[in-house]
């Protein structure tokens, strides 16, 4: 008898495939390969999670001009087009679509806009010393640091790798390879200190292309 009550599943949506191939693509080839229009399919598909997403996406490439006029359009003439598109009423779900679009965007503007002399520049074992000495020299134990830095030697990121004994911690190239990837890095510096002497900082420093 409660076999009898249980609703049956609801079927998935027929784009469910098509959002499943695109995340699957998007996975093995990189963003970077995909067309505008898929970019924000995918941003999209957290925003309306039900409905294909397609057409929108194109419609806003269209109105806007491209991904860079979307950044720049009003929240107003974004909400305007998600409405025209989805056939809803201006209300509370467009102007949430709206607004992940617009935060997305402002996002990324941000990040372009931070200044890249915040990032010091190490292009001399006087600048290197001068930035870790602070950092390690009252490390009371055994660290591994790794600065990644771009192609001018600006500092992307100065990143703990481990942390050991007093006089042990163990590094994995295959980890540190990986996040230099991850990160672009053009130089990567490995820096180690010996608590059992303070003064002393052991400085490594390698770089790919």
């Amino acid at each position: 008898m409660l076999d009898d009550l249980t609703p049956e599943p609801k079927p998935k949506p027929r784009h469910s495939g098509h959002r499943d191939r695109l995340r699957e693509r998007a996975a093995k080839g990189g963003l970077g390969a995909l067309p505008d229009y898929e970019l924000l399919e995918l941003l999209l598909f957290r925003s309306i999670p039900y409905k294909d997403v397609k057409p929108l996406a194109k419609d806003l490439l269209a109105r806007f001009g491209g991904l860079e006029g979307i950044g720049a359009a009003s929240h107003e003439a974004v909400e305007d087009q998600v409405a025209r598109t989805l056939a809803y009423a201006p209300g509370k779900a467009t102007r949430a679509v709206a607004l992940d679009l617009q935060l997305i965007f402002d996002v990324t503007r941000r990040i372009a806009r931070e200044p890249a002399a915040k990032r010091p520049v190490i292009s001399s074992w006087s600048a290197l010393l001068a930035y870790v000495r602070v950092a390690l020299q009252h490390e009371p134990r055994e660290q591994v640091r790794i600065l990644y830095l771009d192609k001018k030697n600006q500092l992307i990121l100065d990143e703990v790798q481990n942390r050991g004994t007093v006089d042990h911690a163990p590094v994995y190239p295959r980890e540190v390879v990986r996040r230099a990837l991850e990160l672009s890095a053009s130089a990567l510096i490995l820096v180690h200190n010996h608590p059992t002497t303070p003064v002393s900082i052991t400085l490594d420093h390698a770089q790919y292309r």
